[in-house]
């Protein structure tokens, strides 16, 4: 029997959001119910509402966040009602080329619930990432349920779910920050500075924190940046370069997504360094690189899909990290808010003080 639960709703292209009623039926074979916890505020929520991803409104949005599991359908065995999970917006099929490959974390066939969430009227709703958790309640497919410790606080598991889990994994997964390289990390929103956080845990000797905002810089340094840059004052390639014995980084990490910054990261990476995008450009923009210096200057120039993370491998170990006080991921929480309090949390993201908005239910 399907049930009615509030929800946060984007109506239309960049229209004020608001919080509706909405309709989870039940579980269908392969899906899940999860009662949400906490879920995070993340800029692709915001995507969503100005159009940036699609244009099938209304969104239910929200997709960052952890919670119960309340009731399966047929055929899940991975999870069971009770169990304490993170959501995830890639659940790997097992049978695309890249899972019999064993390597599930380049899923080509991620897949999301099969049945609709609604409003009362009947309006089919697109839930954000395949998720939609700015809700009581959201219907996900089994595999996006990721069990972890449930002695975990619901705010800070829930943050794996997408930028904290997308800044660690492009450091440590694609990019593969090693003992005694030196990393810059270009955008030190909650993404970037994950990414300053895993490349201290996978021991980074330098680690160069590049913002705008001197108060991003300042958070940086908290999480683990050796050297900050202020690209508004300095320019971004000499500073690098400057830091590392005049050669570039090792890796460089932009997490910004727009062609200036990368370009920053193409010419700030040391000869063969590697350069990983994992700030997300919209879909107008382009770059343009001189093909010869693609090639002289070698190295692998990486896009970061989530982090690389498979999740049923990454979320446990990285909450396990936290709980023996080896990463702070309560760190990234820097206020909890309502249902109510979504459209704020957006403006909010312009203001640079805050990492993370949590809402919790």
């Amino acid at each position: 029997m399907s049930q009615q639960v509030r929800g946060v709703v984007a109506p239309g292209k960049n229209e004020a959001v608001r919080v509706e009623t909405i309709v989870i039926p039940d579980p269908g074979a392969g899906e899940a119910v999860v009662k949400i916890q906490a879920c995070g505020v993340c800029h692709t929520d915001l995507h969503y509402k100005q159009g940036g991803i699609s244009d099938d409104y209304p969104f239910l949005l929200g997709h960052e966040a952890s919670g119960v599991v309340e009731s399966v359908g047929a055929g899940v065995t991975d999870v069971a009602p009770g169990d304490f999970v993170i959501l995830n917006w890639r659940a790997v099929c097992g049978n695309c080329r890249a899972c019999l490959r064993g390597r599930p974390w380049y899923c080509f066939n991620t897949h999301n619930a099969t049945q609709k969430m609604t409003l009362t009227d009947g309006t089919e709703l697109s839930p954000a990432l395949g998720i939609g958790a700015f809700a009581e309640k959201t219907l996900v497919a089994a595999g996006q349920c990721t069990k972890v410790d449930p002695s975990v606080a619901p705010a800070v598991a829930g943050l794996l779910g997408c930028g904290v889990m997308a800044g660690i994994g492009a450091a440590i997964n694609t990019g593969s920050v090693g003992r005694g390289d030196t990393v810059a990390v270009i955008g030190c929103g909650g993404v970037g500075d994950a990414a300053i956080v895993g490349s201290r845990l996978a021991g980074a000797a330098k680690i160069i924190a590049v913002d705008i905002d001197d108060r991003k810089l300042t958070t940086a340094k908290t999480m683990g940046a050796t050297h900050t840059v202020n690209s508004r004052t300095t320019d971004v390639i000499e500073a690098v370069r400057e830091l590392t014995g005049g050669f570039g980084a090792d890796v460089v990490i932009e997490a910004v997504g727009r062609p200036e910054t990368y370009n920053q990261a193409f010419y700030a990476r040391d000869l063969a360094g590697t350069v990983v995008l994992v700030g997300v450009p919209t879909p107008e923009m382009k770059i343009e690189l001189p093909l010869l210096d693609v090639f002289g200057r070698g190295g692998s120039l990486k896009s970061s899909w989530y982090g690389d993370c498979l999740p049923s491998r990454d979320f446990p170990m990285l909450i396990d990290l936290h709980q023996q006080g080896r990463i702070d991921l309560a760190a990234f929480v820097t206020e909890t808010v309502g249902l109510g309090d979504v459209e704020q949390a957006f403006a909010r993201m312009h203001e640079g003080d805050v990492l993370r908005s949590v809402v919790m239910l």
